[in-house]
This record gives C-alpha cells, structure tokens and sequence, in this order.
C-alpha cells in the first residue's frame, strides 16, 4: 500500500492573516512539502497540471525535475497530466526524459481537465474531451512501447516513421493512472489496458466512488488482465488531524468555509460524514481511512491532500508530519486481511520484474 501527498498549486488567500502568497512562494513551499514527505516515510508526492488563475501547476515536469534532485526514495507523479489538451508526443518524451533524471521513480495520472476555457487555448474542444483522451493516451502508448511509430488519427497530424526520444528507462514506460470522478468512459480506458485507475473520491460519496471502481475491476478481469481484485485502484482524500478533534474541526474550519471548491455547499460536519474528507483526532481519521476497504476493496495507493485552500505554511508542515505517524498504523492494519494475491503499488522495479517475467514465458 502506497501513502502520498498530492495537490494542484492554488494560489489561495488564507482567511485568518489575509495574506495570498506569491508565486514565487507558493512554489518553494510545495517543494518543501515534497522533501519533508519522504523525510516523515511517505512514498508518493503527487502535483497536478493546471493553466489558469489561481494555480501555479502549469509544468509539472518541471517541478518533479528538480524535486528527483532533492530526494532519493519518494515516487514522483503528476495529479493531473492532461492528456486532452498536451500533445501526446510531448507526454511521451516528457516522461520518459523524467524518468531518466529520477532513476526511474516516475508515473502520472492522466485526467481530461474539467476547465472548458483551457481547451481552446491548446487548439481544442472540450466537447471532444473523452475522444482527446482515448486517442492521444493510444499514441502515447505505442510511442513508449515501440521503436518506430506509423500513425495517423483525427486530432493531431500524422507520424511517419517516428522515434520518440529518449526511450523509457530499461525499456519499461512509466505506470499511468487514469484519474476520473464521474466518467465511465475512463474507468473503461484504465480497465482496458490494464493500467491505474485513481478517484478522486474527496467530493463524492462512497456510493458513488464504490460503484465507478467497481465498474473498472470487473472491465479489468473482463478484458483478461486477472480477477478483479488484482486491479489497481488509487483513493484521493483530505487530511487535517489535531490530537483533539474539537481542534482540528476549529482550526480546519475558517480554510473550509472559505474556499472555493467547498465554501456555500454542505456543512463541514456533514462533508466529513458524507464523503471522505477526514478531519479529527488521530484514532477518528484513522478509523475512517481503513473504511474505504468497504466500498474501494483492497487498493494500492491513498493520496491526501493537505494544502491549498489558503492553509497556512506552518500548520501544512505539522500535517505533514501528522501524516508520517498516521501512515505507520495505516500500513499495520491494511495489511491485515490483506490476500496474498492482490499485489502492492506499482514501482519502477516492480514493472521491470514483471516485464523480465513475461519475457521468459
């Protein structure tokens, strides 16, 4: 089981000083989130893609680059990679450029983008966004898996004998998530090829969540990549723990009421009783994370986010540290009841041994 940290770069005022970081600030202190996750023991660090106010997330290769630099275990992944609006041939070499400079701790989650305004801006449609996807993610594919690449398709002009450069990292392509909330289509796609499937689940209700991914596993036994407990199923959250709940509910609150994906809808109490966010003492949280085996089975990688909304630097830090001691009982007891067969995250390594396997067979 993979625990993480993951975020999209919101430039947010926090409502107790007033104060709305800079850029420039915001930036060093997301990369000083990454080094201390894999300081307190985490084992992903996750930056998504955005193009818009008031997100600083418009390259995230650029980000994990010089985070590959700074730290030596932690995967790298991307929270999202728009696989809509990015040309498919520049994921490709991206990544795979990447993984090069990570030593192979590298993979991605691929997602549609939900902005319509950020698609013409890249040349496209929005109403073409599930096509965008099936068709470019298709590209990339074969782009890592094969050496010289004929292709030609509807959104973007032919390929003629092409070698994307440089070539994955012992010839074994980064993992890819396909992130969606809502779209069974995606579900469908990761099911497909037998890739990652992650929800975002901060939002939604377990029904809703439980019913997409069990959607994806039964296309994933359905399509012969194994029974559908063997999927691989990632799990988003919210994360604000106090050793006292009524604390973490008090200090939680002003970031929760004023922001602008949860500010105006229900009450933070009922968000926290309705979906996963998870706010409250470390036995509550805790207790409620290991409830996601009810409606999600047994999964591989649990994503949190613990900054933006305005959340001050200072109490983003304790969180992080918070996190590095709830992860330690988390491991224990997902572990228990845990069958033999279900197999743990993805890594580099993981992937190699697997692709030398198949090989010999």
């Amino acid at each position: 089981m993979q625990f993480g940290i993951f975020g999209v770069g919101d430039l947010a005022r926090d409502p107790l000083t007033g104060k709305t970081p800079s850029e420039y600030e915001r930036m060093k202190r997301i990369i000083e989130y990454a080094v201390l996750a894999e300081e307190v023991g985490l084992d992903v660090f996750a930056f998504g893609e955005h193009h818009n106010p008031p997100f600083v997330a418009s390259s995230p290769t650029t980000v994990l680059g010089y985070i590959a630099a700074r730290t030596k275990k932690i995967i790298l992944s991307t929270s999202t990679t728009l696989i809509t609006t990015n040309d498919p041939v520049k994921i490709a070499e991206d990544y795979a450029m990447l993984q090069l400079i990570a030593d192979g701790r590298v993979d991605l989650m691929l997602g549609r983008g939900n902005t319509g305004a950020v698609y013409p801006w890249f040349g496209q449609d929005i109403r073409d966004g599930i096509s965008l996807s099936l068709e470019n993610y298709a590209l990339v594919r074969r782009l890592w898996r094969e050496e010289v690449v004929d292709w030609e398709g509807k959104f973007r002009t032919p390929l003629q004998s092409f070698t994307a450069t440089p070539r994955p990292l012992d010839g074994v392509p980064p993992f890819v998530w396909h992130g969606s909330i809502r779209s069974p289509e995606i579900a469908e796609q990761a099911a497909y090829y037998g890739d990652g499937f992650f929800h975002n689940n901060i939002f939604w209700p377990p029904s809703h969540t439980g019913r997409l991914i069990s959607h994806y596993r039964e296309r994933f036994e359905h399509y012969g990549h194994g029974p559908a407990d063997t999927a691989i199923v990632g799990l988003g959250g919210q994360f604000y723990v106090r050793e006292k709940s009524q604390d973490a509910l008090r200090e939680f609150r002003p970031y929760f009421d004023n922001s602008q994906v949860y500010g105006g809808g229900p009450a933070l109490e009922d968000m926290i009783k309705q979906t996963p966010l998870s706010v409250g003492s470390r036995d509550q949280v805790i207790e409620q994370i290991l409830g996601f085996r009810e409606y999600a089975g047994d999964y591989q990688r649990q994503l949190f986010v613990l900054d933006g909304m305005g959340i001050a630097h200072d109490l983003v830090l304790k969180q992080l540290e918070e996190l590095g001691e709830v992860v330690r009982v988390l491991r224990k007891e997902f572990a228990v009841g845990r069958p033999a067969h279900v197999p743990d995250g993805p890594t580099h390594e993981s992937l190699k041994a697997a692709q030398s396997l198949k090989a010999q067979l």
